[in-house]
C-alpha cells in the first residue's frame, strides 16, 4: 500500500507541476487564490487519466501567461486523443478548439467543420 502511495503522490504533483503548482502541493486550499484553485481543479480533474474532459471557462480566472500553460496542456491532451470539451465566452480560446459550436438563447447559430490533424498541431 505505501508503494501506491508513493506513485500516486509521485503523480499527483507531476500534474500539479504541468498546470504550474508543484510548489503550493503543501498548501490547504484555503491559503490558495481563486486562479491557483482552479488550476488545482484541473490536475485533479486529469489524476485518473479521462478519456474526455469536459472544462468550463478553464481560463476564466487566470492571467494570460498561466492561461497559456492550461490550453496548452488541453491542447497536447487532445493531441494525444483524449476528447477536451470546453464552454467559453473567449473567442480566444474557441478560436484554439477543433470545432466551435454556437449556442445563443438556447438554440444552436452556427458550428464549424473539425479542422484537420495537419492544423491541430500547428503545421499550417
Amino acid at each position: 500500500m505505501k508503494n501506491t502511495r508513493r506513485v500516486t503522490g509521485a503523480r499527483a504533483l507531476d500534474l500539479l507541476g504541468q498546470v504550474g503548482l508543484d510548489d503550493q502541493a503543501d498548501k490547504l486550499p484555503s491559503a490558495l487564490s481563486g486562479g491557483q484553485q482552479q488550476r488545482v481543479a484541473i490536475a485533479r480533474a486529469l489524476a485518473n487519466s479521462p478519456v474526455l474532459v469536459i472544462a468550463d471557462e478553464p481560463t476564466g480566472n487566470l492571467d494570460s501567461a498561466t492561461a497559456a500553460t492550461i490550453l496548452g496542456l488541453l491542447r497536447a491532451l487532445a493531441n494525444n486523443g483524449t476528447t477536451i470539451i470546453v464552454a467559453t465566452h473567449d473567442e480566444d480560446v474557441a478560436a484554439l478548439c477543433d470545432r466551435t459550436i454556437v449556442i445563443v438563447d438556447g438554440m444552436l447559430e452556427f458550428a464549424a467543420p473539425v479542422r484537420s490533424a495537419h492544423l491541430q498541431q500547428g503545421a499550417g
